[in-house]
Parts: C-alpha cells; sequence; structure tokens
C-alpha cells in the first residue's frame, strides 16, 4: 500500500466553485458530486441557466498530455457527429476574482492552485442526460454497434502517442508484480492466488499470442453499460478517461452477460451493426475471455493502488480480507478453464 495523503484535500465545493469561476464559469451556488471514486466529478449549475459537469483529475495519474489526447479524441468523435461528451474550451478570466490562482495546461484543461505546491487539473464538459441501456433488446445491441463502428473508425486513423497500451504487460504482469511486491494479498491466501495468477497470465499470453499482431486502435476502453446513457435518439458515450489503444473487443465485450448462448446472441447483434461502419477482426473474439481475466487483476492493483484515498476502504471495505482473495483466486481459476474454451461465437 501507500502512505501518500489524501489526493483531495482541499476540494470542497468552495474550491470547486472558485476554479470555475476563474474560467469564466460562474455558478449559481448548486453543486452535486456525482459518483466517482479515480477523479472527482460535480454537475454544476450557472448562473446563465446552463448545467456542467467539471472533472477534476486526480493527482499524478496522467501526465497532462495523456488527458489533453483523451479531449482531443473526444473532440474528434463529436466533430464526426458521434455522441460523446466532450470537453469544453476554456479560457482564463481576467475578470475573475480567483483568476490569480488558474493557468491553462492545454485548451480543454486548467489548473487550479490552493496552496504552495498544490493544484487540481479539471476539464468542463455540457451535462448529458439519460438512462441505462436495455442491453436485452436485440436492436438497442445493434444500436450500440453501430456508433461504437463508427467510434472505432475514428479511432483507427491514428493511434495515441501517450494514452496506455491495453496488453498483458501493462494490465497484467505488472499489476501481478506490483500486488506481490507490496504485499497485498493476505499471507494465507498468497500462494493459491499467485499460482493462480500466473497460470490465468500465462493463458492470457498464449492467446495474444495466438491472436497475433493487431493494429493499434484508439478505444474508449471503458464501455461498460454505466458509461453509456440512452435517450430517444440513441446512445451518448461518456466517461472517456481509460481510453487506450487495444484491440476492437475491449469496447464490445462488457456489453454481454449471461451464459454462453445468451452472450452468442447478443454479439451478433452487436457486430450486426458495428460491421456497418468498421470490418471486425474475428481472430479478437479470442481475447473476451483473456480481457475480462486482464480486467480483474487490473480492478485489484487499482484498489489497492489507491488505499490511502479514504473514499476506497469506505466503498470496498471486504477488499483487506482474505475471503476476498480466495474470491479472487477462484474467480481466476474458472477464468483458465473459459479461456480454455473455443472462442465466443463466430467462426474458431
Amino acid at each position: 500500500m501507500t502512505d501518500a495523503a489524501a489526493p483531495y484535500a482541499g476540494l470542497g465545493p468552495d474550491t470547486v466553485l472558485d476554479a470555475l469561476d476563474a474560467v469564466g464559469l460562474r455558478g449559481d451556488g448548486r453543486l452535486l458530486q456525482l459518483n466517482s471514486y479515480e477523479n472527482r466529478v460535480f454537475q454544476v449549475f450557472l448562473e446563465d441557466g446552463r448545467v456542467v459537469v467539471a472533472k477534476f483529475y486526480r493527482p499524478g495519474r496522467w501526465s497532462n498530455a495523456q488527458i489533453l489526447e483523451e479531449h482531443a479524441f473526444a473532440a474528434e468523435l463529436a466533430m464526426a457527429e458521434i455522441p460523446v461528451a466532450a470537453c469544453l474550451a476554456l479560457e482564463i478570466d481576467s475578470h475573475s476574482l480567483h483568476a490569480a490562482h488558474a493557468t491553462l495546461a492545454g485548451p480543454t484543461l486548467a489548473r487550479y492552485a490552493v496552496g504552495p505546491g498544490v493544484e487540481f487539473r479539471y476539464g468542463v464538459a455540457e451535462r448529458r442526460a439519460g438512462r441505462a441501456p436495455e442491453l436485452e433488446d436485440p436492436a438497442t445491441l445493434e444500436w450500440l454497434g453501430r456508433y461504437i463502428g463508427r467510434i472505432h473508425a475514428v479511432g483507427a486513423l491514428r493511434p495515441f502517442a501517450h494514452r496506455q497500451t491495453l496488453d498483458v504487460e501493462t494490465f497484467g504482469w505488472s499489476n501481478r508484480r506490483w500486488l506481490i511486491d507490496q504485499r497485498v494479498v493476505p499471507p494465507d491466501q498468497a500462494p493459491a492466488w499467485e499460482a493462480a495468477s500466473n497460470a490465468a497470465l500465462e493463458a492470457v499470453q498464449r492467446a495474444f499470442e495466438t491472436t497475433g499482431a493487431l493494429p493499434p486502435l484508439r478505444l474508449h476502453g471503458d464501455c461498460h453499460p454505466g458509461n453509456i446513457l440512452w435517450t430517444a435518439a440513441g446512445p451518448h458515450f461518456v466517461d472517456l478517461d481509460d481510453a487506450v489503444n487495444g484491440p476492437a473487443v475491449q469496447d464490445l465485450w462488457m456489453l454481454l452477460s449471461g451464459d454462453r448462448a445468451a452472450m452468442t446472441r447478443q454479439l451478433a447483434a452487436i457486430l450486426e451493426g458495428y460491421e456497418d461502419f468498421m470490418a471486425f477482426d474475428w481472430r479478437e473474439l479470442r481475447l473476451v475471455e483473456p480481457l475480462r481475466t486482464l480486467r480483474m487483476l487490473h480492478h485489484s492493483a487499482w484498489i489497492a493502488r489507491r488505499w490511502h484515498d479514504p473514499a476506497f476502504p469506505v466503498a470496498f471495505p471486504w477488499f483487506e480480507s482474505p475471503a476476498y482473495w480466495a474470491q479472487e483466486t477462484t474467480r481466476l481459476r474458472e477464468q483458465i478453464e473459459a479461456m480454455a474454451e473455443p472462442p465466443l461465437g463466430g467462426p474458431a
């Protein structure tokens, strides 16, 4: 674990409103903190009647270049008339009483100083509203597939230069080494978990090697139902904070649920829409369970790396218990079995 200070100390409602005021977005005093563990996200009502969402980035997680690359990708998608939450262009308002505390790190990323050597980076987007998509409806899945295909058609134009690549080393082996080095797993559970995680990652490695090289593709990266808002006009995609280079199927598999037969039907509906705009490499179906395995390991390491943040022990009180790690060992063993099965749907 880490002994670093709480990363959001000093980021109270007044600081949020002052930071927005510094870039000419004057709140009327109403704001609501939205559900987000990684960053701090606020819905803010402005004096001019607009409602915006301000994201204050976790200190030290991404570089300015990585954040701005995320913003540029969202803007590129919006220019292609794909419904995403793109960040607004920001400008320091010299008339604001708080302007002296703010600087720009880029056209859509501002910094607000709250004390010597302490500042928060933030971006702002228009608020988007909607409900969860009905993933049991084939027409909804096909609609989602069309938009994800359009996202990937833009993402295929060039890779990210600064953001991470979703591969076995970055999301698998490095997280496993860190958890072992930091002695995060309770001693009585460590031998079984280490054996299961090693065997699981070896299976993941074989799956990626069997699939072969894939062209770099910019992805949403975390395309689960909670990051899709559904309206009468269709889906709206939010939160590109985990955008990465990686295989196309990463943005598809988190929309699948149920048994193998159900997931095969869901995948067929998604790809029916997807391939209207983007060719799908069927070799990638070998990566569905390997990618699920990487997400499991990454999730455990993510919680452990954030344990100094007071929000995490409250949200994940079971994380340090032997029962959690015994369950994770069981899940990893189940993933080894799942990865041994034929690829989900389509040609083998």
